[in-house]
Parts: C-alpha cells; structure tokens; sequence
C-alpha cells in the first residue's frame, strides 16, 4: 500500500510518498518540484506511480505556495519568481541532508524533477548540485537567463515593476550562476528527459528543445539525454509525459 506522509523539512512543508511496508527502509529518492500558483498535492498522480515503482518521492511546498502562501499582490508573486527558483535549488539540498542523515538514500540515488517552475528548477540544480543522479524537465526552461528577459518584458506591458533596473540588472547576474544552457558541462553525462507541449504559450518549447539538440552532442552516450515533443498540446502536462517520466526513472535511477 502506498502511504502520504505529511512533514516539515527545516520549516519545508512536504509530503512524502512511498509504498507503507517500506516506509524505513533506504530507498532511491526522487523530489519533484510543482509549478507557479500550483502546490505539493497537486503532482501527488507522478509521485504515487513513482512510488509504486520503487521510489521514496518528496514533495515540497515552494516558497509563497501551498501551505507557504502569504498574502502579497500578483505583481509581487510575478517579481519573486526567480528568487523562488534559487530557493527551491537550495531547498533541494535541504531535503537531501534530511533523508541522507535518516540513512534513508539507498547508494546516493537522488533523482529531481518538476513540472514548469519546477522543471526550470530542476535545469538550475544540476548547475549546482553534483549529486543529482538522474532529472526530468517538465515545460521548463534551462535558458533561465533568456526566459527571465522575456518575464520581465511581458510584465512591464502589464504594469510598472516594483523594482528598479539596478534590481534587474542585478537579478540577471546572479541567474547566470544557474543557467544551466551557459554551463552544459556541468550535466557531466547525467541521464536527463525533456517533455514539452509543442503549443506551450507560457514557457516557449524552443528553449528547451534547442538546448537539448546542442547538449546531446556533450553525452558520451546521446541516448542518456531525451527530448519528448508533444503535438497539440499546451502549458499541461499529459498522461503520457507522466508514464514517460516514470519510466525515465525506473531506467536510470
């Protein structure tokens, strides 16, 4: 039976997902990161079929989501997306200490992945986090630098930003220390799969898919790297991108 267990993670709200008989036992662990204005429940369908294929899956509430959520103004939310993708790749490592210090990670088996926000931040944590062993990229962008440009334009014919362009300017340099398309040798062969919606109008297919076609060509083994384009669809993850993940994990973690 597959158990939800709910936790708080040095003040991290999680669930964990896991299959009940082996709730103690050291497990490959997989953190799956939700997307903006969404929460942790709501990729609960991913993480009980990744559970039931063997996995320990952890859930987490990103910063200003789900049981984090403070009252602030859309603008304000909309201007603290990038500084809550940093967190979250901080907060991945946060989560992994936890279990590792439980002796709960069997043989260093950390997987990360994440739908749109999470996706972008799961492309920024393998700039700075070696021990992801396996990723997937749901809708996200690994051209964060690129992508944030193209926010903050759209935003400023919306409203003014409650921001100066020194903070912008600012926000810019400290991306590139993330970017993962300005660090590909930091993939250092790891498996990573890509899913994108060819009709995607919230984070553009392009980005993604021209950064996978120059990154293959960095992979000892270009089999290890996947890009799954789907025809038609848009800013949601299908079915089949969520078998596909599953699959995509089985394979490599």
């Amino acid at each position: 039976m597959i158990g939800i267990f709910e936790s708080v993670i040095e003040r991290i709200p999680c669930l964990i997902i896991v299959d009940h008989e082996k709730e103690k036992e050291p497990l490959p662990m997989v953190i799956y990161s939700h997307g903006f204005t969404s929460a942790k429940e709501h990729n609960l369908p991913i993480a009980f079929l990744l559970a039931k294929a063997g996995f320990r899956v952890v859930l987490p509430d990103s910063e200003y989501h789900g049981e984090r959520e403070i009252q602030i103004t859309t603008s304000e939310r909309q201007v603290s997306f990038w500084d809550i993708v940093m967190k979250n790749v901080d907060e991945f490592a946060v989560i992994k200490k936890h279990f590792e210090n439980k002796g709960l990670i069997l043989d260093e088996r950390i997987g990360v992945a994440g739908t749109s926000m999470g996706g972008i931040s799961t492309s920024a944590a393998l700039t700075q986090h070696s021990w992801i062993k396996v990723a997937a990229v749901l809708m996200g962008s690994p051209k964060i630098t690129t992508y944030a440009k193209t926010l903050v334009s759209s935003f400023r014919k919306m409203s003014d930003l409650p921001v100066t362009e020194e903070m912008i300017e600012n926000l810019y340099e400290r991306l590139e220390t993330y970017d993962l398309s300005k660090q590909i040798n930091k993939l250092d062969n790891r498996p990573l799969l890509f899913w994108h919606g060819e009709n995607d109008a919230v984070v553009p297919f392009d980005h993604a898919y021209t950064f996978y076609d120059e990154a293959k060509e960095y992979y000892d083994n270009p089999v290890d790297i996947h890009f799954i384009r789907e025809a038609n669809q848009n800013h949601k993850v299908s079915r089949s991108a969520i078998l596909k993940t599953v699959q995509w994990f089985e394979k490599y973690l």
